[in-house]
């Protein structure tokens, strides 16, 4: 096992102008340590490790509820859809990541410290050609907390697909399940 580049990023709880087209081209084609430490830097190595040895890479986002996870992971294939100056007019994280509001919904929940956490792990593999631009993506995700389902502690709340499927309860659609409304079905659970 060989354990590259660690960075720590914190998230600022707010918009910080470090992450444009201009920074990304900045980063792009320099050497780990020539720039300040960033996220880009990170893709950057990786992404010239596997040109240059032609072997697979991994990047691994960690850290605690609202830490920024999702987010860096966007940036990150963004910087690789600029520099592999992937052929697609859309951008391929906008493709991978449309999927989002939907994993969130039946994969967040409101906790104590956070309004919108993932309470799952995600698994995005990126393929490129033999040029080294972006084809296509993979996503897996992995539900980590299922006992949230039936219980939730003090000031948290169940996954948001249940209470939206509730506030849908009347749509014709939905009348074969049965749903009430979520204060009457959240008591079965707390």
């Amino acid at each position: 096992l060989v354990v590259g580049i660690i960075l720590v990023a914190i998230n600022p709880y707010k918009q910080v102008p470090i992450y444009g087209d201009a920074i990304i081209h900045a980063y792009s084609g320099q050497n780990m340590g020539d720039m300040d430490p960033h996220i880009f830097a990170v893709a950057e190595e990786a992404y010239k490790q596997m040109a240059r040895n032609n072997k697979n890479q991994s990047i691994i986002v960690s850290g605690e509820s609202g830490a920024g996870k999702t987010v860096s992971a966007r940036y990150t294939m963004r910087y690789f859809a600029t520099v592999s100056k992937s052929s697609s007019n859309a951008h391929v994280e906008d493709k991978v990541l449309a999927s989002n509001p939907i994993t969130e919904a039946v994969g967040n929940a409101k906790t104590t410290r956070n309004d919108n956490s993932s309470r799952f792990g995600k698994y995005t593999e990126i393929s490129f050609d033999q040029s080294y631009q972006i084809i296509g993506a993979n996503m897996r995700t992995y539900l980590l907390e299922k006992s949230r389902v039936v219980f939730q502690s003090e000031n948290e709340r169940n996954y948001h697909i249940f209470y939206q499927l509730c506030a849908s309860a009347m749509q014709p659609e939905y009348k074969h399940l049965k749903l009430g409304r979520s204060q009457e079905s959240n008591l079965l659970f707390t």
